[in-house]
């Protein structure tokens, strides 16, 4: 037997102003080889085209490097303060730079700041190279990272994206790789939001490549990039009122077209989508173990409960749940003991497993004996 629980959802909807021209997904235009749009949260993708064609990403690779970097510095094993010394290889790359000149040192964070705000190759090469000793063996640790994160479009041949042949991705591909920068290393926001820095001591001037940051609202990066091969590649990142979203553009013909295209995907993402985060509609209380060490458990909601609905639809939902109205030992840690069904009127929207918050032994013979002295002794007081 299960016992039912309904109502309307405790839930924050996460909603934002329509712009005024607002772009229809299917009708969506978008001058560009392939592109991309993923809500950075669910990691679920709003629109696409092409976007597992393997496409050049000229300096958009550099989202690799950096997030290798970050979970470096987020792990320990590299501090904002430490000091990168240039190689002469490094200072060799030419293309965007900030002109490194052969053992001229500057912190881990200045080079970052380089690479995310100038897109400078000779500052990305130094980093690899002070994080695995060469520029290849670097390249190799982009190659495992690329795979661990299901980016099966990808090969990569160096930390910058300068023109090598082999060296591919997808819009789908950067796409992952954003979210996995954006969505677990935060800090990042402080050099990918830089319009305008230095370095130097304020004797060279940073100037930010993605146009976004200062003319779109909400922008908070990521990378921008381009070469005769590859022409204007972007990915853009933005965020309003709690939702971040992802659009990746690969190959447009101007850069203007890469700045259009992914305001173009952003503004129909912020449109058209809401963010609900789900939560019982009171307390679920206990459920009844028989024949276990502990007398009850408390079922809790597993793994994530932030959905991403249309917003037409995030005005009308409501949850139920069902639980179950007792539990034999032994009960598993994460065991499922009911679930939360969230809906917009007659549409489920998800099914969320409610889970035991822990394990409970079943009793043995002997602990069963003994309880039944014990309580046959105190009806007799």
């Amino acid at each position: 037997m299960k016992r039912m629980l309904s109502g309307l959802l405790a839930l924050v909807v996460v909603l934002t102003l329509a712009p005024a021209a607002r772009a229809e997904g299917p009708g969506l235009t978008v001058d560009c080889g392939a592109c991309l749009l993923m809500e950075k949260t669910t990691g679920e993708v709003l629109y696409a085209s092409n976007e597992h064609q393997q496409l050049e990403p000229a300096s958009v690779t550099k989202v690799m490097t950096i997030l290798l970097t970050m979970e470096a510095i987020d792990s320990g094993a590299l501090s904002y303060g430490d000091t990168v010394t240039a190689s002469a290889y490094a200072c060799s790359m030419g293309g965007s730079q900030v002109y490194l000149k052969e053992n001229e040192q500057m912190t881990v964070e200045d080079m970052l700041k380089a690479v995310c705000v100038a897109s400078a190759n000779d500052a990305s090469v130094a980093l690899a190279e002070h994080l695995a000793g060469s520029a290849d063996a670097f390249v190799e640790k982009m190659n495992q990272r690329a795979a661990e994160l299901g980016m099966k479009d990808t090969h990569f041949m160096n930390p910058t994206g300068l023109p090598a042949g082999g060296h591919v991705t997808s819009a789908y591909d950067i796409a992952l790789m954003s979210r996995e920068l954006i969505l677990h290393h935060p800090d990042i926001r402080k050099f990918t939001t830089i319009w305008t820095d230095s370095l130097r001591d304020g004797a060279f001037g940073l100037n930010n490549t993605n146009k976004l940051i200062r003319f779109y609202e909400g922008a908070t990066g990521l990378k921008t990039g381009s070469t005769d091969a590859a022409l204007y590649c972007l990915s853009a990142t933005a965020e309003r009122d709690g939702m971040e979203l992802i659009a990746v553009i690969l190959k447009a013909p101007t850069s203007v077209k890469r700045f259009e295209g992914a305001k173009a995907l952003l503004n129909y993402g912020f449109a058209s989508y809401a963010l609900v985060t789900a939560q019982p509609p009171e307390d679920l209380g206990v459920i009844p173990v028989e024949l276990g060490e502990a007398a009850f458990v408390t079922p809790v909601l597993s793994g994530g409960n932030t959905l991403l609905t249309e917003k037409a639809k995030a005005s009308n939902v409501s949850v139920q749940v069902e639980l179950e109205e007792s539990l034999s030992a032994p009960v598993a840690a994460g065991q499922e003991v009911g679930r939360m069904t969230v809906t917009s009127g007659e549409e489920v929207l998800a099914t969320i497993p409610l889970t035991a918050d822990r394990a409970v032994a079943r009793l043995t013979y002997w602990q069963i004996l003994q309880r039944c002295l014990q309580a046959a002794f105190l009806a007799k007081v």
